[in-house]
This record gives C-alpha cells, structure tokens and sequence, in this order.
C-alpha cells in the first residue's frame, strides 16, 4: 500500500503556510514535504524554522524533505547548481539547508539544479553541476543526509538543464555518491518522456523519493490522461518502501482533491 505524504508548497493553499501542518495531520497525512523556498539569496527560508518545528511536533507529522536554496526566484532562478559565476552562493545555500535540515529532523534534500545559460557552454555548465553536486553530496553525508536531484520538464520551464531521466542518471554516475538519488516527479517525466511504468521499475534502484501529479494541467489524480492506478499498484509490486509526494495543484479544495485516494483503494496513514 502506498505511503503518501503531503506538499505543502501546493497543498491546502486555502490556508497560510503554517496552518497547512494541521490541515494535513486533520486530513489523514503523517508526512509531509517542500513548503520552504528561498525568500531572497539571503534569507534561504521565507518561514520561521522554529515556529515550522514546533508545528511538526504538535501535529505528530514527518518532514521528508525540501529545496536546497535556488537562487532569486523573483529574479527567474530555478537552482543554480549549474552557474560557474554562482558556486560559492549554492555552496552557502547547501550550508544553510543542512542546518535547516537538522533543526527539522529532515533526512533529504532536493537540488533543483538551474536553467541553461545561452553564455557558456554546455560542457561548462555540466562539469560545474557535477562538481557542485559532489560537493553537496559530500556536505549532505557528513550530516547523514540524502540529497535528491530532480529532472523538470521544459513544457513548463524552457531551458532548465536537467529535464530526461537519462540525464539524471549521467549525473548520478558522474558524481559517484551513495547517498545522491533520484527525485522521480512522474508529471515532469511524463511530460518530457512517457512511459513511466517501465521506467520507475528500471530506475528504481536509484530513486530516492516519488512525487505525483496528473498531466496536463497538473491536477490530482483522475483528472489528467494517467492510470495512477496502475502506476502505484507497480510501485507496490516493485517494492517501493518509501512515500509517494502528493505535489499536484488541487482542483477545488484540496480535501476534495485527495477523494482520489479512497476511490482507488488505497488510504493515508
């Protein structure tokens, strides 16, 4: 039976961000995830971390994991792993997350690693991801951590360099870190790539945490062109231990959004 947990980044929008805690525990969750993004370069957690948890011991609820610092959102970042320019700003940004991690008890991070940069060349940009990435890594396992790495479909945000899973795998094998896996977000992939069955059972060695999502338009569930049915049952099948994210933009409320769940069959907690 699956294990879901809760994204509060597009979960229980109805609410402000910290009230989002208790609407998850109220609704069925024990886990939840995401919900911290980087206000500014300086700031790596627009919410206060103390307040988030004292909120996560009150509701009885497991933080799994959250974005590593991405740079200015508001300036158009999405990670910067990849920016030669911008290596000692990620290197700070992962300084802050693991401390962030410990005040949390989170065991994973993910690494949203940034978009293509028309400036430099291709192989400039990867040898950089690889080396800031090793780093992470190495910074992640000292604290205990795992650090995800997550491929983004460029439908929805052209440019951004890690978008196949092949390619993740290429930087999984090129930073040669245990404790580096994979993000497996099953709308990006199956926006860019199809076939997700075959290639969640193919790279289940590697994948580190699951998220879901309906494609087109990114609703729960039911609403798109997927068989999520089928899709969990093989991750069940397959022996998949870890949680599902539930990281879909709901369509109507999100306690109307998780009636998915009962009608196939499965159930939280």
């Amino acid at each position: 039976m699956p294990r879901f947990s809760a994204n509060l980044s597009l979960l229980f929008p109805e609410v402000p961000f910290l009230q989002r805690f208790g609407e998850a525990r109220a609704a069925g969750f024990t886990a939840v995830e995401g919900g911290f993004v980087a206000a500014d370069p300086l700031f790596p957690y627009e919410y206060d971390l103390d307040a988030a948890a004292a909120e996560l011991r009150a509701r009885e609820l497991r933080l799994l994991l959250f974005n590593v610092p991405v740079g200015d959102r508001s300036a158009g970042d999405r990670g910067i792993a990849a920016h030669p320019a911008r290596r000692k700003e990620f290197r700070d940004g992962v300084a802050r997350a693991v401390e962030a991690a410990r005040r949390l008890e989170v065991p994973m991070l993910n690494c949203l690693v940034g978009l293509r940069d028309s400036s430099l060349s291709p192989e400039e940009q990867w040898a950089c991801l690889v080396d800031n990435v090793r780093f992470a890594a190495s910074a992640l396992a000292a604290a205990g951590l795992t650090l995800l790495v997550e491929p983004v479909n460029t439908i929805d945000l052209p440019g951004f360099l890690l978008s196949r899973s092949a390619d993740a795998v290429r930087l999984l094998d090129e930073v040669g870190a245990e404790n580096v896996r994979l993000q497996f977000d099953v709308y990006h992939l199956q926006r860019m790539e199809g076939n997700i069955i075959a290639t969640l059972r193919a790279l289940l060695p590697r994948i580190g945490h699951i998220q879901i999502a309906d494609p087109p338009a990114r609703h729960q569930p039911g609403t798109g062109e997927l068989n999520f049915l089928s899709i969990l049952t093989a991750l069940d099948d397959a022996g998949y231990a870890g949680h599902v994210g539930l990281e879909y933009k709901p369509l109507g409320t999100t306690r109307e959004s998780l009636l998915w769940i009962t009608a196939m069959g499965f159930r939280l907690g």
